[in-house]
């Protein structure tokens, strides 16, 4: 996440075509070429390893934040918080601690400006779809158990695939098209999972709302990641860790004074004093759990954003699908989720659909290193 990129797959301004933005690892552009011909070796070699640092340091980023907030969240939901509001302003309440990075990491002066109203517009468009991603995604948490909600997300990785061809005019194969209907089955297994219904202490109704919801979202988070990469391409074409910290300021921003509306509008507001009191593991427990909730969604969101910046919205969907199988692990320890036959049939599905994505991209990695 340095300002250095020396591998990243964005660069080349406007006059890069968008087919050239896909997954790239690691290594110049074709564009960049000729001069890393006139470069030293060594001096490209430490450029590459330099990169590959930076681009695990944000994946290492995504999947801690991801699978703590994940974790977290099901616990403020199982100790009796019941806010979908409260929990939807979290997810993006902790952005003021992303200043420090800011005021570590300068913004540099450019030639070419980027267009404030044009950039300021685009912001609050993402940062609104962002709000109503948030709030599926509570929903879908507290009506469904943690192993169930992370296995379901694995499909937005199947919807990241389309809205990268769409927009991102990503190169669609005949592994990553493999890797789609698997993890479209994978997904389609926990919907008519019946074991999992009334588990949560939800009917069945409920549990389908949180299924649906939860699946709802996950395509929100898919069109978020290629409307940011969409942007970054055409739109900010700044090389700065500054640029992937504004991304994620300002739409989360936008997205916390859209949920704070939501939870005052809603009422539920009301209620939180109630709900902090009557905490199962006491009221301490409640605001610590609210606080590192908020810091661990801002972590994961730097990492993602920094992979969609340093590689692609595709990359950073692999990264967040790969912690997946962590998340319902965790779920059958911390909350005692039933790990049932059908769920272990979608874990192993996902995971096969992943790794099938994976081998795509290396295959890509070892065509680019020899052309």
């Amino acid at each position: 996440m340095a300002d250095n990129n020396g591998g990243n797959s964005n660069s080349g301004g406007a006059s890069t075509n968008a087919a050239e933005v896909q997954i790239q690892i690691p290594g110049p552009s074709k564009n960049e070429a000729p001069a890393a011909q006139e470069t030293p070796a060594g001096s490209s070699e430490a450029r590459n390893w330099k990169w590959w640092f930076v681009v695990a340091t944000d994946a290492f980023f995504l999947i801690v934040g991801q699978t703590s907030a994940t974790l977290l969240g099901r616990y403020y939901y199982s100790q009796g918080g019941s806010s979908n509001w409260l929990s939807a302003f979290l997810q993006t309440a902790g952005f003021p601690i992303l200043f420090f990075g800011v005021f570590f990491f300068p913004s540099k002066s450019s030639s070419g400006e980027t267009p404030i109203g044009k950039v300021a517009m685009i912001y609050v468009v993402l940062g609104l779809i962002m709000t109503a991603d948030n709030i599926m995604y509570s929903h879908g948490l507290m009506y469904l158990p943690v192993s169930t909600y992370s296995l379901i997300c694995a499909s937005q990785l199947a919807f990241n695939v389309i809205f990268s061809y769409v927009l991102n005019s990503q190169k669609l194969t005949g592994l990553i098209m493999n890797s789609v209907v698997l993890l479209t089955l994978s997904a389609s297994l926990l919907g008519v999972n019946h074991e999992s219904y009334g588990y949560t202490g939800v009917s069945r109704g409920k549990y389908l709302l949180g299924f649906l919801l939860t699946l709802g979202a996950s395509a929100t988070y898919s069109l978020i990641l290629s409307l940011m990469q969409l942007t970054f391409e055409n739109v900010i074409k700044k090389q700065t860790f500054s640029a992937v910290l504004n991304m994620q300021i300002y739409t989360a921003f936008v997205a916390t004074f859209a949920s704070l509306i939501g939870l005052f509008a809603s009422g539920e507001w009301k209620d939180l004093k109630g709900e902090m009191d009557t905490f199962q593991s006491g009221q301490f427990s409640y605001l610590m759990t609210l606080v590192w909730t908020s810091v661990s969604w801002q972590v994961a969101s730097v990492g993602m954003v920094g992979l969609i910046f340093e590689v692609s919205s595709l990359f950073s969907n692999v990264i967040s699908i790969f912690a997946l199988p962590i998340v319902p692990l965790f779920g059958v320890m911390v909350f005692h989720d039933k790990m049932n036959g059908v769920k272990i049939i979608a874990m192993l599905i996902s995971i096969w659909g992943f790794i099938s994505y994976v081998y795509q991209h290396y295959l890509d990695n070892k065509k680019a290193r020899s052309a």
